[in-house]
């Protein structure tokens, strides 16, 4: 017979986390921290991308229209808001099972003085809202020859 020792004693005050951990001590921390995202925190998906313009940012958001979005920058954050409203209920029609939903979500991000926010520009297209932030035209001072009197 084998003694399982808890950290926490179970009962009303245990979590599912003590109990990961408890149970499962070799899952690596990425894995456990899945489990210990509170479910109102709710986050998309973000390829970034570098080329030579600039950078591309890839938000996944199946399910959502581009009205569906906020994107706006202050301050140096880029900040994407993607919020689906409630669909309407068709009354002679009754949902006998729902295996999605989709969840709101807000994703920021620093961006730095070499990014021309006044470009950046968005587009939606087949569940990936897609984001082009342009790089600042790099402006070399021209040469300015003085003359000797």
């Amino acid at each position: 017979m084998t003694l399982v020792q808890f950290k926490n004693r179970p009962g009303a005050t245990a979590s599912f986390n003590n109990f990961m951990d408890d149970f499962f001590p070799t899952v690596p921390s990425l894995f456990r921290e899945a489990f210990k995202t509170p479910a109102s925190k709710h986050f998309a998906p973000v390829n970034v991308k570098e080329n030579e313009q600039g950078y591309i940012l890839d938000v996944i958001a199946p399910g959502f229209d581009k009205e569906d979005f906020k994107v706006n920058v202050e301050h140096n954050i880029l900040t994407i808001v993607g919020e689906k409203k409630a669909e309407d209920k068709i009354e002679n029609e009754r949902l006998l099972r729902s295996e999605y939903n989709l969840q709101s979500f807000k994703r920021s991000f620093t961006i730095d003085e070499k990014i021309d926010a006044d470009n950046i520009s968005a587009k939606y297209v087949n569940g990936v809202l897609s984001l082009n932030l342009p790089r600042l035209a790099d402006v070399k001072e021209a040469t300015k020859q003085i003359t000797i009197s």
